[in-house]
Order: structure tokens, then sequence, then C-alpha cells
């Protein structure tokens, strides 16, 4: 049964979004840690890379802004953002009184929910050299999205959500 809005967050429910908050954070993992990008360059020079290894990198080399960027948009608010949500399906469960501001947050923070795809785009575009480099896909670029989209989708059923005022 779909939930609408207005709809209070039964039991079994909040038991179904925690699945897929558990099914997003692996994906986010697997996202993060796998290989996303590799790059050929002049048919001799390839290298390989993921979110973490990519990041990392940034911040041996001194580009400390890009850094900052980047963990902060594809990692750390990915996670809180999970966090947020796990918190939200007991809030929602319990008829926690702070359901109201729990939501707020996360409807403020919608607002910064596709950068982390933005980021991994313009990531993309960067690496992109036209005749002088390839770059191949790997499976870590389609967990870290899958990880975003159902993010997205669990987002938007507990944005639905109403306290229960009976």
């Amino acid at each position: 049964m779909p939930t609408s809005p207005g709809a209070v967050l039964t039991p079994r429910r909040a038991w179904h979004l925690r699945l897929l908050l558990a099914l997003t954070a692996l994906l986010l993992v697997v996202g993060l840690a796998a290989p996303m990008l590799t790059i050929e360059q002049f048919l001799f020079i390839q290298s390989s890379f993921s979110v973490l290894s990519g990041t990392w990198q940034l911040l041996l080399q001194g580009q400390y802004l890009l850094f900052l960027l980047i963990a902060g948009f594809s990692i750390v608010l990915p996670i809180l953002k999970l966090l947020i949500l796990l918190r939200l399906t007991g809030a929602a469960i319990h008829h926690d009184s702070r359901l109201p501001r729990y939501l707020q947050l996360m409807h403020d923070y919608g607002r910064w929910s596709m950068l982390d795809v933005f980021v991994v785009a313009i990531l993309v575009v960067t690496v992109k050299l036209g005749t002088i480099a390839q770059v191949q896909i790997h499976y870590g670029l389609y967990a870290f999205c899958a990880a975003i989209l159902l993010t997205l989708f669990i987002t938007s059923r507990i944005s639905r959500l109403r306290p229960d005022n009976g």
C-alpha cells in the first residue's frame, strides 16, 4: 500500500524502509570504495580510481578545496542523510515530537541531494580529455548512483509522513 500524503509510518513500512536503507548503505560503501573510472592515456598509462582514492589523491596533492568539496558532498553528506533517514523511521514509528523538525531538516537538505551526483558528473567531464585519454566506467559509479537514487526514493516516502494526531 503506497504512502499517501499525511500518512503515518507503520512498523511494517518502517521495516521495509530500513531494509532499503541497509541496501542503500551497502551500495554507497561499494560506490565509494570500488573503482569508478579508469583513465587510459597514450595506450601506456592507465589509472583506476574510486571516490575514496580520488579524494585521497587530491588531499595528497594539496588540492585542499577540491578535496573538501568532493569529500563533503560525495562522502560525508550522503552518509549523514542515511543516518537522518534511519532516525526518521524510528521517530515516525514512535510518534516522536521531533519528527516535524527532522522532516524539515530533510527538506532543507533535499536542495543539496543532487549535488553529489553533479560532483561525479563534473569528475567524468573533467577526466574526459578527448583524443588524449579514454575513460572506462566501472561498477563503482553505478553502485554510487543507485545509492543516491534509493536515498532520493526513501526521502520522498518519508517526507510524506505526518505525526499521528489520534
